[in-house]
């Protein structure tokens, strides 16, 4: 048994550089043990560059990582072993079979999980005795976190870990990070679905331009809004309306406009849809799509980065 430390990872102002390009400028993340955190931003963020840091994978040009109680230039060997990784592509040698592919991983670490049993956490039994190079883009995804699964580590990076997966699939995977984080096994978690950061994920941290934009549980960022609800409508493509009418409209806290479409963070939508239907009209503009939910994760991410998670 290894001593428990309070913070599986502590990143502190860590910098990394491309050239004239700032990859990760600053950044500080705390992950406590035992917790799924999730890493959340747009392409070119700074968020593969800081897991690969973590990782041990890259070097940085400052700052500090201290992983599960432990740096890197000294105790690298002691964190190979405690650690599992599953980037977002991975090449395997496509001859050996799922069992062949898997036992070799196994053998990195002096322990470890039954080679059969994590074949079968994954929902790859019936292809054990597979060749690598006959499976789906879905298969090998879960293969991937087999892999990364095997040597039972107490901190796993899991780099995008759906994609690629059905939807029953995607959900097999999610009951599969729920029982690993009820065993104590802290994940970092990186995705483009917000659904699957809103279940699984205990703190979110959405990263912009090298740095931490916002950080808190999911059910804290959204209430940072302080939005109730969130009407979208759309217009006629040839058509649009004005910022600063709609911003006048009662009610209305934001306004993000895209194209002919429309997304206003409401405080109270029974007030906000009547004058906006007015205002349509009286401008003579055709509605073609007016839809409201509640606010959520996606809503909080385009409100502070511009973007849509999954226009990346």
């Amino acid at each position: 048994m290894h001593p428990a430390v309070p913070f599986a990872l502590d990143v502190r102002a860590l910098r990394k550089r491309y050239a004239d390009v700032v990859a990760v400028d600053g950044l500080d993340l705390l992950v406590a043990a035992g917790e799924c955190f999730g890493l959340l931003g747009p392409n070119g963020a700074g968020k593969t560059t800081t897991l690969e840091i973590c990782e041990g994978l890259l070097a940085p040009d400052a700052g500090e990582v201290i992983v599960l109680g432990r740096h890197w230039a000294s105790d690298e060997r002691e964190l190979r072993q405690r650690l599992g990784v599953q980037l977002q592509e991975t090449q395997f040698s496509e001859k050996l079979t799922v069992v062949e592919t898997v036992r070799l991983f196994r053998s990195f670490y002096t322990g470890g999980r039954q080679v059969d049993d994590v074949i079968a956490l994954v929902q790859l039994a019936e292809k054990s005795q597979a060749r690598v190079g006959t499976l789906s883009g879905g298969q090998k995804q879960r293969l991937s976190v087999a892999c990364a699964l095997v040597g039972n580590p107490d901190l796993i990076f899991l780099d995008e870990p759906t994609t690629g997966l059905d939807p029953q699939a995607r959900r097999q995977l999610w009951e599969l990070v729920e029982r690993l984080r009820a065993e104590g096994t802290t994940i970092m978690l990186t995705t483009h679905y917000m659904d699957e950061a809103e279940r699984l994920c205990d703190r979110i941290a959405i990263v912009d331009r090298g740095k931490v934009i916002a950080l808190g549980t999911p059910r804290e960022l959204i209430r940072s809004l302080g939005a109730e609800q969130v009407v979208a409508c759309g217009v006629h493509e040839s058509e649009s309306v004005p910022d600063h009418a709609l911003e006048a409209l009662p009610g209305v806290l934001r306004v993000r406009q895209d194209g002919g479409f429309s997304t206003l963070q409401v405080g109270a939508a029974h007030e906000t849809i009547p004058a906006l239907l007015d205002l349509l009209s009286r401008r003579g503009l055709t509605l073609t799509e007016l839809r409201t939910h509640s606010p959520t994760l996606e809503d909080v991410f385009v409100s502070l980065t511009g973007r849509h998670l999954r226009e990346q």
